[in-house]
């Protein structure tokens, strides 16, 4: 058996955890398996086989627990899309936050359907992964610093006093333009790299224009969704193809454990970010990735 049902389980609850949390999830399925001396499976990420099939069941996993999850706010959003061709304006939050979707969505979509396969080849190896997961976690810290410095910071509060409420500083998810929307977009393409974190990436993002915690992260969250449900849906044929011989089974048993960690994580996220930081993830992103360096140079 070229992957058991157990390492089909946590594997698939390693992806439903760490494509949300900002530590990255292509680098830790490349990291974990050689951790654990699974070195069959860090060898069938870089090059077509049947882990590449593996892992669109995962994302397909991942992707219907954050539509579950976020399903009331998809509902308005969907609904705000098709609205805007009835009517030809973006008139309501919901309306430009479709919008906004859209926007970010394009260039991450684009660059990952000619560049992705190049790019898992070259660097989903454990050495390579852990030295982008040491950057990762500058990223983050570096978003940190950057945000109680920037001048997105000092123009929103003079436009937007704070209220009485104990939330966080910072602007309204539906005050982004498009530009910056484009922008959050563009920096999710460094997810394409093993080790660098979509959530965290385009978190920071959202952070340097000014975005409060809580709103970088739904906002992250709901730009994640759609690419990882494309590159599910997009890869499908290779789970039913020859690709998915014998990994059939242990894909829908991975699916169902993303899924569910997905489900939870999102859920934990999104309580911890009205209050917290990326500090903490910054921090175990630079220590994990040093002593993976050490362990694997």
């Amino acid at each position: 058996m070229v992957l058991s049902y157990f390492q089909a389980v946590v594997m698939g609850l390693l992806q439903g955890v760490t494509e949300l949390f900002p530590i990255s999830s292509l680098g830790h399925s490349v990291l974990l398996p050689k951790l654990l001396g699974w070195d069959d499976l860090v060898k069938a990420q870089s090059q077509e086989s049947f882990f590449l099939a593996f892992l669109v069941a995962l994302h397909v996993g991942t992707a219907v627990a954050l539509i579950i999850f976020f399903r009331r706010d998809w509902a308005r959003i969907v609904s705000g899309f098709f609205r805007t061709f009835r009517t030809r304006r973006i008139e309501t939050s919901d309306e430009r936050l479709a919008w906004l979707l859209v926007v970010a969505t394009i260039p991450a979509g684009l660059v990952g359907l000619v560049l992705e396969h190049e790019l898992r080849v070259v660097f989903a190896k454990p050495f390579a992964a852990a030295v982008f997961l040491t950057i990762n976690g500058f990223i983050l810290l570096g978003g940190e610093v950057v945000r109680r410095r920037s001048a997105a910071i000092h123009e929103m509060q003079v436009s937007y006093p704070q209220s009485t409420t104990s939330r966080e500083p910072g602007r309204r998810l539906d005050t982004l333009d498009f530009k910056e929307s484009f922008v959050v977009g563009v920096a999710q393409v460094g997810a394409l790299f093993a080790g660098i974190s979509r959530s965290g990436i385009t978190m920071v993002a959202g952070l340097v224009r000014g975005l409060d915690h809580e709103d970088a992260a739904r906002f992250s969250f709901l730009l994640a969704t759609p690419i990882i449900l494309a590159a599910g849906v997009y890869k499908l044929p290779d789970l039913f193809g020859h690709l998915g011989d014998g990994v059939r089974g242990q894909s829908l048993v991975g699916a169902i454990s993303a899924g569910i960690a997905a489900y939870f994580s999102v859920r934990f996220l999104v309580r911890f970010f009205e209050t917290k930081t990326l500090w903490p993830f910054g921090i175990y992103c630079i220590a994990a990735g040093i002593a993976c360096m050490i362990a694997f140079a």
